[in-house]
């Protein structure tokens, strides 16, 4: 069964059980619309978390990548939108944070269902693992633009072709 979990809100950096290697780690995305709502683009949240594990294995999959500068887990395996200024729209009728009523609410935490959901609707969840999002590229949109901050190994910070720490993989080369 897939397991989702955030990759942090605090921008470059891991964060366990994201890095975990038997969950699927979501990143960030500010999403891109027009004046009538449709999709234009996505570029990496800046407050995603991602990075490079220091103590989880990497994965199979991480490693056929043939990525230098970072030998194991790498953080985020897929993302989602995750920008608090263009996240979801809830309701709440008690009052959180001050607010009640209609307001957006943002973060890897509302990336990592939106994935969960994404995982049911795909094959109802059984057999699916954080290897799905490695395992169909042609899927996934390639993020290629924004950061979540500043690292020497950049692409664990800054999105680009292929795989990107901040969004994770469109499987094109990338070295």
């Amino acid at each position: 069964m897939a397991i989702t979990f955030s990759a942090g809100d605090g921008g470059f950096g891991v964060e366990y059980p994201a890095a975990s290697q038997h969950v699927t780690a979501v990143g960030g995305t500010s999403l891109g619309v027009d004046a009538s709502n449709h999709y234009i683009g996505e570029t990496a949240w800046s407050g995603t978390g991602s990075g490079c594990s220091a103590y989880e294995a990497q994965p199979a999959l991480q490693t056929a990548l043939n990525l230098t500068g970072c030998g194991k887990r790498m953080v985020a395996d897929v993302s989602a939108d995750a920008d608090p200024n263009t996240g979801a729209a809830v309701y709440d009728s008690v009052r959180y944070s001050g607010r009640s009523g209609w307001f957006e609410v943002g973060g890897t935490s509302l990336a990592s269902p939106i994935i969960a959901a994404t995982y049911v609707l795909a094959n109802n969840s059984s057999g699916l693992s954080s290897a799905y999002p490695y395992a169909h590229p042609a899927n996934l949109n390639d993020i290629t633009g924004g950061s979540n901050g500043t690292c020497s190994v950049p692409y664990l910070c800054t999105a680009g072709l292929g795989y990107d720490g901040p969004t994770g993989p469109r499987l094109a080369e990338r070295h």
